[in-house]
């Protein structure tokens, strides 16, 4: 008698179970639908954006090659001019690289004040990564040191000559340099010792720091 209490619990069970499923389908069920058809054109949707994407990119990136080629040959307007075409439609990377290359470029021509313009531009673009700010600014710090002047030089690199920064040595070369020019020797003095106290600094930039340490001494105009 308990079996067939059993089993007839299973059966109504079922029933129950199947009623509730009927209704919730007629009740649901164009909502699953929705849901469902959400899901298959969304990731068919973002397939379509990562292909699109990286045909993009691998244009941009063909594009970028070829401005490179232009340059190596000398042909410095054209590309100059490809490189410009990049930063205004390219993707990914490529239109921060493309400016970053096109202030070479500048540089080669022979224009250091718009190359430094320009370095300065990426070393001022918080959407950039820190790294590339940074090297961008030391580029356009070196570039001034000719062009520029000693206040313009230390705006661009002296936050970044400090110990815990991997430029430390070459912001401080720069601001030495550019000191020294200006007719700083106070200035330039206290760069090029940091230089040359430190045991990390490159051999070759302590050994360039050392020898204008020794001109600046022989001068007689610094403490």
């Amino acid at each position: 008698m308990a079996k067939d209490d059993d089993s007839f619990f299973r059966e109504v069970n079922e029933e129950l179970r199947s009623d509730q499923l009927t209704y919730a389908w007629k009740r649901y069920g164009r909502v699953v639908i929705g849901v469902a058809v959400l899901i298959v054109v969304g990731t068919a949707g973002w397939r379509g954006y990562e292909y699109w994407d990286n045909n993009n990119s691998s244009a941009s990136g063909d594009r970028f090659i070829a401005a490179l080629d232009l340059a190596q040959q000398n042909k410095n307007d054209e590309a100059l001019k490809a490189l410009e075409a990049i930063e205004k439609d390219g993707t990914g990377s490529y239109p921060l690289l493309a400016k970053m290359r096109a202030a070479s470029v500048q540089a080669a021509k022979g224009d250091a004040a718009a190359a430094a313009k320009a370095f300065g531009d990426v070393g001022n673009d918080t959407s950039a990564p820190a790294a590339i700010r940074d090297l961008a600014k030391l580029r356009a710090a070196w570039l001034l040191i000719d062009t520029g002047t000693y206040e313009q030089v230390s705006a661009e690199v002296q936050a970044m000559a400090v110990p815990a920064n991997t430029l430390a040595n070459s912001a401080r070369e720069a601001l030495g340099l550019s000191a020294y020019k200006a007719g700083k020797l106070t200035e330039a003095k206290q760069w090029f010792k940091q230089i040359a106290e430190d045991a990390t600094a490159p051999r070759n930039v302590a050994n360039r720091a050392q020898i204008m340490l020794d001109n600046i001494a022989a001068s007689g105009k610094a403490p």
